[in-house]
């Protein structure tokens, strides 16, 4: 049984489906609708760059699922390979979750490029730039991680925000509250703690201000039925109701990344083949969750060939 999974924030980089565009109509189809959708070239700055405007949470988050999208498109228009046809079910890590909704017609391609647009301007604007932060905890479990953030939260907020596999777990907060969780990361059992270079404290209580924006946006543009269901970020478990989505979606915005548990859930459903649109992100933490499991990454023109003659 075949899983689509879909790779989140940090994937983007410079050079991101020039390939692809260059070798298919229907993904160049892609790119242009996201144009179109948010009035600007979005797939100049993802084929050109510069590497920092890419990686603006507004530019990253609709370019991840740009890429990801004219993938899928790719594969069904192309090749004949119709998503709802081969997999069982969807997943996406983050952001992830809007590409996985689109590519089983829970949102149009125009909705879902407006819809990250919003979220990543509304994450952005939700704490000043350098008040918040984040780390990656190595080497640490769920029940480390959150011993830590309680200890490093000291009145301030130091949460869980994403629990990505067995020895990695991502903490989200205020910057001083962070800087105390690396500081304290040994003594609570992790092996290394890492500050990451972003701007804005992602998937904590912080994030309201973006959750608020994302529940106005959502009932202006609420989710459509889907063609297969989708394993929810904030639950780990498995919704076909788009109503239930809709508002599982906007309390992703501040809730914890479940994916460990939801990859886990994937395989006691059965799913034992998990393909990776657009990146080789979570693929990888597939692989340690589920060692059992294979996992094939799809970003370029040859790996959609192979992928088509394998499923």
């Amino acid at each position: 049984m075949i899983a689509f999974i879909f790779p989140g924030q940090g994937s983007q980089k410079v050079g991101m489906g020039a390939e692809l565009a260059a070798a298919s109509a229907a993904a160049r189809e892609v790119f242009e609708e996201v144009n179109d959708a948010l009035g600007q070239d979005l797939f100049a700055i993802m084929r050109e760059g510069p590497e920092e405007t890419l990686t603006l949470t507004e530019n990253a988050q609709p370019a991840i699922m740009a890429h990801s999208l004219a993938i899928a498109r790719v594969l069904e228009g192309e090749f004949g390979v119709k998503l709802s046809e081969k997999g069982e079910a969807v997943a996406g890590h983050s952001l992830g979750e809007y590409s996985a909704l689109a590519a089983v017609g829970a949102f149009s391609l125009t909705d879902t490029a407006r819809l990250l647009k919003l979220r990543g301007q509304a994450m952005q604007a939700a704490v000043p730039v350098g008040v918040g932060g984040m780390c990656a905890l190595l080497g640490a479990d769920l029940e480390k991680a959150t011993a830590l953030a309680e200890a490093a939260a000291q009145g301030e907020v130091c949460e869980v925000a994403n629990d990505n596999d067995p020895g990695q777990v991502v903490l989200s907060g205020h910057k001083s509250a962070i800087d105390r969780a690396v500081e304290l990361a040994k003594e609570y059992g992790c092996k290394r703690a890492v500050p990451l270079p972003v701007s804005a404290p992602f998937h904590c209580s912080l994030m309201q201000p973006a959750a608020d924006a994302m529940a106005e946006a959502l009932a202006k543009t609420p989710p459509q039925p889907m063609l297969l269901p989708v394993y929810s970020n904030f639950t780990a478990g498995l919704t076909s109701d788009p109503s239930v989505e809709q508002d599982l979606l906007v309390k992703q915005v501040t809730g914890r990344v479940r994916w460990r548990e939801s990859v886990a859930a994937m395989g006691d459903a059965g799913m034992s083949h998990f393909v990776e649109l657009g990146g080789k992100v979570v693929g990888p933490m597939v692989r340690k969750i589920l060692p059992d499991s294979t996992q094939t990454s799809v970003v370029t023109m040859d790996d959609i060939e192979a992928l088509a003659k394998e499923i």
